[in-house]
């Protein structure tokens, strides 16, 4: 039980992958505030990646918390592994899981070569899979929670981003696992992010230019996904299970009313 006055997170360990930018970073930086001490992961061993990923770690330093940075390609198995122990191993336990990595190539489904299917599935699907196998016998210890990140591709059709059918995959297996592993005291849920203007976003309004039609207030920015995000890993979200929070803005709301209504 959480010591009265103390951040829900105080003295307990958060993983969040694909963490060195973008809505991984603000995650990250909301369950500092929380009190968790920090895994902060990235794919990549060098460039702006790894740079993310340092200055994630400074923050949570700064803040008073732990915090390492781990590197490691969740598409593969071996690392996944290598990654879940290398946690373990330097904060003792892991009591907090968020599955935000993602990957994957902005082209229409006839244009998807085979290394782009492998791609899709190896990373969004494989990896987030691995993930959770290997977390869930350090989460169960304490009775830990796992969010899933989503997008609204789980459920309407964006232009050339067949990353869409893999979040609607993702969401069924975070269903799943919160009857199987709730037996187990592991909280698993989704968050459903709307439009955020990440680095993704300049790509989507090439492919999609009606998208610069929305007006400013139905995009959602990085705090207030990881303001929900954090909420799921709180006592107060205990009697939420295996649902996704759409965190839009109600842009999804508005599906017939069109963009500038």
């Amino acid at each position: 039980m959480d010591a009265p006055g103390l951040p829900h997170l105080h003295g307990k360990v958060a993983l969040v992958t694909g963490s060195s930018r973008g809505i991984g970073a603000a995650i990250g930086k909301a369950l500092v505030a929380a009190g968790a001490d920090l895994a902060v992961h990235g794919r990549q061993s060098a460039g702006s990646s790894v740079e993310g990923a340092g200055e994630l770690v400074a923050y949570a330093r700064a803040a008073g918390r732990r915090a390492e940075a781990f590197q490691g390609d969740i598409a593969v198995r071996t690392e996944v592994e290598a990654l879940l122990a290398k946690v373990v191993e330097t904060f003792g336990r892991l009591d907090v899981l968020v599955l935000n990595a993602a990957r994957a190539p902005f082209k229409p489904t006839e244009r998807l070569l085979e290394r782009d299917l492998r791609q899709l599935l190896d990373v969004n699907i494989l990896g987030n899979v691995f993930c959770a196998q290997k977390a869930l016998p350090h989460l169960a210890k304490q009775g830990g929670s796992i969010v899933f990140l989503s997008s609204l591709g789980s459920r309407f059709m964006n232009p050339s981003y067949p990353l869409g059918p893999m979040k609607a995959a993702m969401e069924a297996f975070t269903r799943q696992w919160a009857e199987e592993w709730g037996p187990k005291g592991v909280l698993v849920n989704a968050v459903c992010a709307g439009l955020v203007k990440t680095d993704a976003f300049l790509t989507l309004r090439q492919i999609w230019p009606e998208v610069a039609t929305l007006p400013d207030e139905l995009f959602v920015t990085p705090e207030e996904v990881a303001d929900v995000v954090t909420f799921l890993t709180s006592p107060a979200a205990r009697a939420i299970r295996g649902q996704t929070l759409v965190v839009d803005r109600g842009l999804s709301n508005r599906v017939l009313r069109g963009p500038a209504s």
